[in-house]
């Protein structure tokens, strides 16, 4: 059955929204955002924005949901085929710099959003996880790592790529913290990673 014209704008107006969404959260915070802020940078009237979104809840759910979604299969893409815990560092900044003041804002934000929200963040991080865990494994057992469990070991590695988003106004004031810091994070987390090799 073909959509009326009334329902595709209903549509299109839905996803400016959501993307307008998106954009002012990355800039302004996802709890700071009111919903005359997000009808104002879409150019609409405050109640087009609870005409599609009853509650602010429904709407950063659903802004996370599709944007997390968006992170999480880049990040799957990125990994997949990885066969060094590197190459599988290096996908998750790469994954994380196409999206980076969004997913600070997740970062920061994660422990205030709304449960259904915070369940996407736990989406978002097991996707690396998973390839983490399975990389690592393989290095442990061929030596090459050290023998800690590797959910230490990537919880090490969120830990200090948060801490330098969270921080990214000490750390690169200027923005584009994973751009500025990456690499550094990434060789210096291997050195601690990686087995010292008996001479």
């Amino acid at each position: 059955m073909n959509k009326t014209s009334r329902q595709l704008q209903k549509e299109q107006t839905k996803e400016t929204l959501l993307k307008t969404a998106f954009e002012v959260f990355s800039e302004r915070g996802i709890m700071n955002t009111r919903m005359s802020d997000i009808a104002l940078a879409a150019g609409v009237s405050h109640g087009t924005v609870f005409a599609h979104f009853q509650t602010q809840e429904m709407l950063i759910t659903e802004v996370i949901e599709l944007y997390g979604a968006r992170i999480a299969l880049r990040t799957h893409e990125l990994t997949d085929s990885c066969d060094h815990i590197e190459d599988v560092l290096s996908a998750h900044l790469a994954g994380i710099m196409e999206f980076e003041p969004f997913y600070t804002r997740l970062v920061v934000e994660s422990r205030f959003l709304p449960l259904a929200a915070r369940d996407v963040w736990v989406t978002i991080q097991s996707a690396i996880s998973f390839h983490f865990s399975q990389v690592a494994d393989r290095e442990m057992q061929s030596g090459r790592s050290i023998n800690i469990p590797t959910h230490l070991l990537f919880n090490m590695w969120l830990g200090l790529v948060h801490y330098y988003l969270a921080n990214g106004d000490l750390f690169a004031p200027e923005g584009d913290v994973i751009k500025r810091y990456g690499k550094t994070l990434m060789e210096n987390y291997i050195k601690l990673y990686q087995r010292e090799e008996k001479r």
